[in-house]
C-alpha cells in the first residue's frame, strides 16, 4: 500500500497516475475499472473523478458547495444521479425512473456516467476496505485548491483553460507531464489526462491529511458510503 493514485475517467477505461511512495517515480495505466481496483500491491490513496455516495433522491450538498466555490466554473460540476437509476439500462428507462421521484428527467450527459458510476458502486459495497481508501475528487475543485482557491479562468475544452491548468501541474510535476501526454493521448482525450494529474495531486494530500473535505460533516448515503468531495 506504498503508491498513490490519481484518476479520470476517459471512453470505456481510466487514466490513472500513479506515485510509487518507495521509489518517488510517476507511472501511468490505463486500465479498466476491475484493474483499477484489483491492482497489486493495492495503493494507499484512489482519488478518482467519479460521484460516489448517491442519493435516493434530491441533491448532494457536496455538489451545491463546490459550485459555489467555482463560481464561474461552477457549471463543470453536475449533480449526482440519483441512486434508483444505476440499474437502468437505457436514458428512456432512467428518465421514467426519476420522473416517477422527482418528476425530472435525466440528462444525455448523466446518463453517459451511469455505466462507470454502477461499476465504482459496486466494487465499493462489495469490498467495504476499499471505502476506507476511495475517495471522489472533482478536478476543477482540485485546480480551485492548486490555484490558491481561484477558480480557473477558461473552460477546459479550450486551449487557453488547458493551458492554464497544464502549467499548474507542470510547477508541480515537472517534465513527467510531457511524457504522459506524448505517450496517452493518442488513447485518452488531453483533458483527461491533466484531471488525472490533478486528482494525484489531491491524493498527495489526502495521504498527508492536508486535504479539504467538502462538506466538512461528510453525509454518508444508504450504503454508507461518502457524499463528499475532496481536494
Amino acid at each position: 500500500m506504498n503508491s498513490l493514485y490519481g484518476v479520470d475517467g476517459c471512453k470505456n477505461k481510466w487514466v490513472v497516475i500513479e506515485k510509487d511512495l518507495d521509489t518517488q517515480l510517476y507511472l501511468f495505466h490505463l486500465w479498466t475499472t476491475y484493474d483499477l481496483f484489483h491492482s497489486h500491491p493495492t495503493p494507499q490513496v484512489i482519488a478518482i473523478d467519479i460521484p460516489i455516495g448517491l442519493p435516493n433522491q434530491g441533491y448532494r450538498q457536496c455538489d451545491f458547495e463546490a459550485r459555489k466555490r467555482l463560481g464561474k466554473r461552477s457549471r463543470s460540476v453536475f449533480p449526482a444521479p440519483i441512486r434508483p437509476i444505476l440499474d437502468a439500462t437505457t436514458r428512456l428507462e432512467a428518465d421514467i425512473i426519476r420522473r416517477k421521484i422527482e418528476n425530472k428527467g435525466v440528462s444525455h450527459q448523466t446518463f453517459g456516467l451511469i455505466p462507470k458510476i454502477h461499476q465504482v458502486d459496486q466494487e465499493l459495497r462489495q469490498n467495504p476496505e476499499l471505502q476506507t481508501r476511495v475517495w471522489e475528487i472533482h478536478p476543477e475543485v482540485c485546480f480551485y485548491y492548486l490555484a490558491g482557491e481561484q477558480p480557473m479562468n477558461h473552460s477546459k475544452k479550450i486551449p487557453a483553460g488547458f493551458e492554464e491548468r497544464y502549467q499548474k501541474l507542470k510547477a508541480v510535476f515537472g517534465q513527467y507531464i510531457d511524457k504522459v501526454l506524448n505517450e496517452l493521448q493518442k488513447h485518452a482525450g488531453r483533458d483527461d489526462i491533466l484531471d488525472a494529474f490533478a486528482a494525484l495531486w489531491t491524493a498527495k494530500r489526502i495521504a498527508s491529511g492536508s486535504f479539504e473535505m467538502i462538506p466538512p460533516s461528510c453525509p454518508k448515503d444508504s450504503f454508507g458510503l461518502r457524499m463528499a468531495i475532496v481536494a
